[in-house]
């Protein structure tokens, strides 16, 4: 006898779709602001491309465009933060996405706090609901890709509220705010949690 799950499941009419714009459904999570600082110089970009790429030690794999001042900062100093936003804080995600350093100082200009790092020299962002100071720990795709690998060595994250308010990118200058939070923790094996 075969046991067969049934869940009412809707289907979907579908059509043919352009691939430069299928990211719209891929990104991966929340917008997150990279700050780095290399010498005399700091910078912060607004970041959608990144993915998980190991749990011990932590590694998170992030698309930095060379022609982003980012770039430059983070490849010869070869560490940054990754800061987490919430939602409060979008009019400084895009204003930040949108100007380009080093003409602007983007702490400055944005009204956010740097805060010392303890194990990396970019500042953390005050602001920002996590800080996760990362230290380069593959630069072997970065040319081919454009793909920094990092390893985060240290993490903070404010004690409440346990699920912030994040902000998604959609794509084509649409944003998503993270939703209601539906807990299927018992469904979910506790070696998979």
């Amino acid at each position: 006898m075969s046991l067969r799950c049934v869940f009412k499941m809707k289907k979907y009419k579908k059509r043919d779709f352009p691939l430069e714009k299928i990211r719209r459904f891929l990104e991966p999570g929340p917008i997150v602001l990279i700050s780095s600082a290399h010498k005399t110089e700091r910078n912060i970009m607004t970041l959608g491309w990144y993915m998980m790429l190991g749990f011990e030690p932590a590694l998170i794999g992030c698309y930095i465009w060379d022609q982003n001042h980012s770039h430059s900062l983070i490849r010869n100093s070869r560490e940054c933060v990754i800061n987490l936003p919430t939602s409060d804080l979008i009019d400084a995600v895009i204003g930040i996405g949108n100007c380009h350093a080093p003409e602007v100082d983007k702490f400055e200009k944005f009204g956010l706090t740097p805060e010392n790092a303890k194990d990396v020299e970019a500042p953390l962002i005050s602001e920002c609901y996590a800080n996760f100071e990362c230290k380069l720990k593959d630069a072997s795709q970065i040319d081919r890709m454009g793909l920094f690998i990092f390893e985060c060595v240290r993490a903070y994250v404010a004690a409440t509220p346990r699920y912030p308010t994040t902000v998604h990118y959609r794509g084509d200058g649409v944003f998503m705010v993270s939703g209601r939070n539906t807990s299927y923790k018992r469904r979910f094996k506790p070696e998979n949690l």
